[in-house]
């Protein structure tokens, strides 16, 4: 019970915070837009 408690808690609750999205997906849109972004020089 208590992994599936954590599974919940990091994949799919939704957090108000960031957009009322799951962390997991909000932490696959941050390193998207990491590989988008252009490299200052």
């Amino acid at each position: 019970a208590t992994l599936e408690w954590v599974d919940w808690y990091n994949n799919r609750r939704l957090l108000a915070s960031i957009g009322s999205i799951p962390p997991a997906e909000a932490e696959a849109a941050y390193y998207a837009q990491l590989e988008v972004m252009p490299m200052a020089a």
